[in-house]
């Protein structure tokens, strides 16, 4: 079987590029190398943003059955208010409309963002501090409603 050669660039440049690039750049990226990096608060912020929207949507069918489930009849509302007084499912709540709550708040930072307020570095530090903030303490507020 033949070998095939790599081809080589006579550039210097080029080749310094690529020495570069490859030296730098980690060759498999693994749970514990992005735990150990320190992720700036816009990023916390906008990737929570993102995970409780998906969180949301996954929990739609489940809000769904339950509010048809309770509208059906008498029964069907004694029933649903039954299977949601066990703590498992006021766990379930509580997670679900602190996810709410906090897609809410980010999706009103980011609203505010697209009309030009908060479009600036320190700004925007400051907005997604404030927005983990306000989720955190809107988290612990549901918990003692629902508790």
């Amino acid at each position: 079987m033949p070998k095939i050669k790599a081809h080589t660039v006579s550039n210097s440049q080029t080749s310094r590029r690529t020495d570069i690039v490859k030296t730098n750049r980690p060759g498999n990226v693994t749970l514990s190398t992005m735990a150990a990096f320190k992720w700036p608060i816009t990023a916390i912020s906008s990737i929570l943003h993102r995970v409780t929207g998906v969180l949301l949507f996954l929990a739609v069918p489940f809000c769904l059955w339950t509010l048809e489930r309770s509208l059906n009849s008498e029964a069907g509302f004694l029933q649903v208010k039954s299977m949601l007084s066990g703590d498992c499912a006021k766990f379930i709540t509580w997670f679900i409309l602190s996810s709410l709550t906090y897609h809410i708040i980010a999706g009103c930072k980011h609203l505010l963002m697209d009309v030009g307020i908060g479009e600036s570095l320190e700004s925007g530090v400051l907005a997604s501090k404030l927005v983990i903030i306000l989720g955190i303490l809107a988290a612990v507020g549901l918990g003692v409603w629902i508790w």
